[in-house]
């Protein structure tokens, strides 16, 4: 009663004496937020992540180059071997030969190997093929030790920043002595996470990239060799020179 008194004697602003006279609880300070691009954010995580940056660069082109030459070499006509089957029954040679140089993949080019060593002992024949297929299969996994290198080096190399950046903050605060601040802490640990979390990154997409890679390779061997085996099998039977 006698607050409001007074009130209307100064002649006080009402919100501003309710304030006062614990009515209304003050406003909340405004909080000011700041938005980091991708660029920024890996500018504050140092020279590491320049290798990262580079290493994702190698996993990305890796893994571009290697699944457009498992998608070529899978990419071939299922009634392939019928039609070098005939030809050979025919006595045409030349013309499975040319059948087989028209599809670029690992299969035409082991059976176009064989049909070259047509009219030699079969053992020759045979080990022919099968060196051939040696020489795909490593041309097929070409790159790949690379690829697996970078899934289990980048995240070796973002926990070397993230071991850094503590000792970057730790030596901060043994200089600053007693005028210790918690941004002298707080940058060094945000270094730290930051080529933790771009090691990851590059390190989950190598992995998963190999795995991927490695399955496609395992399907094409497989059909590498059953296509050996049906070829063995069909120079049993006689077949003639063109």
């Amino acid at each position: 009663m006698m607050f409001n008194v007074l009130q209307a004697a100064a002649g006080l602003d009402p919100m501003l004496a309710d304030s006062l006279a614990g009515n209304v609880a003050p406003a909340a300070p405004e909080t000011m937020t700041q938005s980091f691009s991708l660029i920024q954010m890996a500018a504050k995580g140092g020279w590491l992540m320049i290798i990262l940056a580079i290493l994702s660069i190698i996993t990305i082109y890796i893994f571009g180059q290697k699944w457009w030459m498992l998608h070529k070499a899978a990419n071939i006509d299922r009634n392939f071997m019928r039609d070098i089957r005939d030809y050979i029954h025919e006595g045409k040679t030349k013309s499975a030969i040319a059948l087989c140089e028209k599809y670029d993949s690992p299969v035409a080019r082991l059976v176009e190997k064989g049909i070259e060593r047509i009219g030699r002992p079969l053992s020759d024949i045979q080990t022919a093929v099968e060196n051939m297929g040696n020489v795909e299969v490593a041309r097929l996994e070409k790159g790949l030790p690379l690829l697996a290198t970078i899934a289990g080096g980048a995240p070796m190399i973002g926990f070397l920043g993230t071991v850094l950046g503590m000792v970057q903050a730790f030596f901060n605060m043994a200089n600053a002595g007693n005028n210790i601040d918690i941004t002298l802490l707080s940058s060094g640990i945000y270094t730290a996470m930051i080529t933790t979390v771009g090691g990851l990154i590059v390190g989950i997409l190598a992995y998963f990239g190999y795995n991927y890679l490695t399955s496609r390779i395992s399907d094409i061997v497989f059909k590498m060799e059953n296509t050996t085996i049906d070829f063995m099998d069909l120079l049993h039977e006689p077949a003639g020179n063109e």
